[in-house]
């Protein structure tokens, strides 16, 4: 008991002793009071742990016991800078943030001495080269034109974007380097729902505009939707389309809240709600609460627009509710023109941990899925899908326009490009690059022309080296791509095709009388266009 004792209270006792010897020393020789005085705030705190009540540790242990609150503060810093593995992916690997940063500096990106990647790992993945490589493709031409039958405004969008990303989680001067950086790049930039600032519009890039569940931008005083507010908006030459969210992968079917400690007069004047005041994102949209009461939404929007391209995003979650979204489209024959398939691994400024990692559907079954039922209803060749959830690479691109997505966004990717180190510190106010904070001397850190070149560096590298990959593989456009190119290791001895691993329908699968899947069959039969819910699926 005694040595327990005194092993626990060796630093208290320690520190009482040495300050008692520094203060009588300081007596006759002045230049001992420096550390006599360092050791009676050792001393004082020591006395202040065993009377404190919050912390057990240190009650146990006095003076000692906070080392272990000062390497937890550190252990990120440690881990990321010291300890962490180029593969390890948290939730991006050095290897990733590396190619990154090099890209959007402008510097080669290429790699001596062979892969680090253990390639005979099940779940590896790489694109067949072919013995007849083509001229690699001019990478400015990888576009793709949105815009339905319905739409008189299509809009010719890259193949690489930014993903939805609100002034509110982003800084200022981030939102302004990635729209100057769009702008340059002749790429568009989504606005997040956060609605569009006086930062989106200082530059002029290309602006998708998200319409979240609180309707920010577009609003009536008590929440609802606003269509002559969205009219004034969505007139905007800048705004090029319009997106509904639905859900996003890092949350799905959660709403959210900005504290009215957070609304100020800048962020409460760009989402159209009381300065001081919670800001309120609900769950669910109130301008609709059917798949057909939604696809008049969309017409809605397309007409108050002047013709804009609208079209929504979402995480899959139950797949039934997207199949009743795809009958109601047969059913009022409205079409959306895109659909943006969120993954559950995309990211987020904050998220409830049990949401982040357990709730949505990952991004390829999630996209795999979309497209399989347009196809299976007749509707893919009518409507675009792209695609989100930590891309940033060019075989990132390549893998899911593989599976089916006209296009790709990034988020992360493009934060990476403007500065961001992975500190995940997002939710704190504390970024210590000042891409995702409101403090004004951390965001000031981040200077707008250099980090906005960045982001057209790391844009156009990035779709350069997309070109460099397709014609090895024999082929000059991304809609070449198909799951044969694609290869994937399932065993220790075993390769195969992304078109032997997964499962697609034919078009008009869906519409026969009697359908091959039963998986689709069951979802078909679970679905209708007049709710959300799921009705009874009797047997075929």
């Amino acid at each position: 008991m005694k040595s327990s004792l005194f092993s626990r209270y060796t630093c208290f006792m320690l520190s009482i002793i040495l300050a008692l010897a520094f203060f009588f020393m300081a007596l006759d020789q002045p230049w001992f009071w420096l550390p006599a005085l360092f050791f009676i705030a050792l001393t004082a705190l020591g006395l202040y742990d065993l009377s404190q009540q919050r912390h057990a540790i240190c009650r146990n242990y006095p003076i000692i016991g906070r080392l272990r609150f000062f390497f937890e503060f550190v252990r990120p810093e440690l881990r990321q800078y010291l300890l962490e593995e180029d593969d390890e992916q948290i939730p991006f690997s050095r290897t990733q943030r590396s190619l990154v940063y090099r890209r959007a500096k402008n510097q080669m990106g290429d790699k001596p001495f062979g892969t680090i990647i253990d390639v005979y790992k099940t779940g590896y993945e790489c694109i067949g080269h072919s013995m007849c490589p083509v001229p690699a493709a001019d990478p400015t031409s990888y576009r793709i034109t949105i815009g339905g039958p319905d739409c008189t405004q299509p809009y010719s969008a890259s193949i690489f974007n930014i993903s939805a990303m609100s002034f509110g989680a982003l800084s200022a001067n981030a939102i302004r380097a990635l729209n100057l950086g769009a702008a340059k790049g002749n790429f568009y930039h989504d606005t997040g729902e956060g609605s569009i600032s006086r930062y989106h519009r200082e530059h002029g890039g290309d602006l998708v505009w998200e319409l979240g569940s609180g309707y920010f931008g577009c609003r009536t005083a008590d929440g609802q939707f606003d269509p002559q507010r969205f009219a004034e908006q969505a007139a905007s030459p800048q705004v090029r389309m319009i997106e509904i969210k639905l859900s996003q992968g890092a949350k799905p079917g959660h709403g959210g809240i900005l504290p009215a400690k957070k609304v100020d007069a800048e962020i409460a004047a760009t989402r159209g709600v009381p300065e001081g005041q919670d800001c309120i994102s609900p769950s669910s949209h109130s301008a609709f609460r059917t798949p057909i009461e939604m696809m008049h939404f969309i017409q809605q929007l397309r007409q108050l627009s002047g013709g804009k391209p609208v079209g929504f995003k979402l995480c899959i979650g139950h797949p039934w509710e997207f199949v009743a979204i795809v009958k109601a489209m047969l059913h009022t024959g409205i079409l959306p023109d895109f659909i943006v398939v969120d993954g559950k691994e995309g990211g987020t400024g904050a998220a409830p941990l049990e949401l982040s990692n357990y709730m949505g559907m990952p991004l390829r079954e999630g996209l795999l899925f979309v497209h399989n039922t347009l196809v299976g209803c007749g509707l893919r060749d009518r409507i675009r899908i792209g695609a989100s959830g930590k891309i940033i690479s060019a075989f990132d691109i390549a893998s899911v326009m593989a599976l089916g997505a006209d296009w790709v966004n990034s988020a992360r990717g493009f934060m990476f490009a403007v500065g961001c180190i992975q500190s995940q510190s997002c939710h704190t106010n504390h970024c210590p690059t000042g891409v995702a904070t409101q403090d004004p001397l951390r965001q000031k850190a981040l200077v707008v022309p250099n980090k906005a070149e960045r982001v057209y560096h790391f844009h156009q590298n990035t779709v350069k080296a997309l070109a460099e990959m397709l014609a090895a593989a024999g082929i000059s456009r991304p809609e070449q791509l198909t799951a044969h190119h694609m290869l994937r290791r399932i065993t220790s001895t075993e390769i195969k095709v992304y078109a032997d691993i997964y499962y697609y329908l034919e078009p008009g699968a869906l519409l026969e009388k009697e359908i091959k899947s039963e998986f689709y069959a069951r979802m078909w039969r679970m679905a209708t266009p007049s709710s959300f819910d799921q009705v009874v699926a009797l047997p075929a």
